[in-house]
C-alpha cells in the first residue's frame, strides 16, 4: 500500500504544557485507522498537531511532502481535512452555505456537482439544504460537518470523536456511513474515537494512546483480541 501520512517523534502541546511525547503513527492510502485512548490521553491534540492547528515538532509527511509547521489552510490545500470535536458547523448559515464554505480553498467550477454528490450520500442534508445548521439535530450536524470537510476534496479525513454527544442509534448510523464512504470512494480516514467497539468495526488498523505516546498498535482484529485493550476500551 502507498504511505499517505507518516508521523514520527511528534511532540506538541499548548504553551508550556506538553501533551504529545514522541508520537509515531502511519496511515496508508485507502485505510481507516483509529486512535483509541482515555480522556486526556492526547487524541484531540494529535489531530490538531497533524493539521497545523497547534505548534508541533518532529516529522510529519503527507503524500511524501513535509507538512510540519505549515499553516492549516496550506495543509487543507494539500489534501487534509479535519472534522473537529463538537462538529463546529457555522450555526447561522444554512446547510448549503456550510457546504460552500467547505470548498473555500477551491477555484474550480465543480463545486455545485460536489454539493449534489454529498446530498446523495447524506440525503438528510438535501432535505434541510435551506435550514440553519444550528437548528438541526446533533447527528445531522455531524453529517454536515463531514460533508463540509469532504467539499475540499481531501485525500485524508481526520475525524475527532464523531460519536460525541450522539444517541447510540445515530452513532451506529454515522459509522455505517463512514464505512460506506471508505468502501465506495476509497477515502482514507484517521479517526479519534472513544467508542472503541464501533471504531474498530470499521477500521483496518488502530493505535492506543496513553499520556501522549503510542503504547499499542495493530490490526483491528489484533486490538480486539488484546486482553488489555479489551478490558480498558471494549468492556469485556
Amino acid at each position: 500500500m502507498t504511505r499517505l501520512l507518516d508521523a514520527a517523534d511528534v511532540t506538541g502541546g499548548y504553551g508550556p504544557v506538553q501533551v504529545l511525547f514522541g508520537l509515531d503513527l502511519v496511515v496508508d492510502e485507502g485505510e481507516v485507522v483509529v486512535v483509541l485512548g482515555a480522556n486526556g490521553a492526547g487524541k484531540t491534540t494529535t489531530l490538531r498537531a497533524l493539521c497545523g492547528m497547534i505548534p508541533a515538532k518532529g516529522t510529519v509527511t503527507f503524500a511524501g511532502e513535509s507538512i510540519i509547521g505549515k499553516k492549516p489552510d496550506d495543509i487543507v490545500r494539500r489534501g487534509v481535512a479535519h472534522v473537529p470535536q463538537g462538529r463546529g458547523t457555522f450555526a447561522d448559515l444554512t446547510v448549503e452555505e456550510n457546504l460552500r464554505a467547505g470548498a473555500y480553498v477551491r477555484k474550480d467550477d465543480e463545486i455545485p456537482a460536489d454539493i449534489d454528490r454529498w446530498y446523495t450520500t447524506f440525503p438528510r442534508l438535501a432535505e434541510r439544504r435551506d435550514q440553519a445548521a444550528g437548528s438541526m439535530s446533533g447527528g445531522e450536524q455531524q453529517m454536515l460537518a463531514i460533508a463540509r470537510a469532504l467539499m475540499s476534496r481531501p485525500h485524508l479525513l481526520l475525524l475527532d470523536e464523531p460519536s460525541l454527544g450522539l444517541a447510540p442509534l445515530i452513532t451506529r448510523e454515522l459509522f455505517t456511513q463512514l464505512a460506506d464512504l471508505n468502501r465506495e470512494t476509497g477515502m482514507t480516514m484517521l479517526v479519534v474515537e472513544q467508542n472503541a467497539n464501533l471504531a474498530l468495526d470499521i477500521a483496518d488498523r488502530g493505535y492506543v494512546l496513553e499520556a501522549g505516546a503510542i503504547v499499542t498498535s495493530g490490526t483491528a482484529a489484533e486490538l480486539k483480541s488484546d486482553e488489555a485493550v479489551r478490558k480498558a476500551y471494549l468492556g469485556y
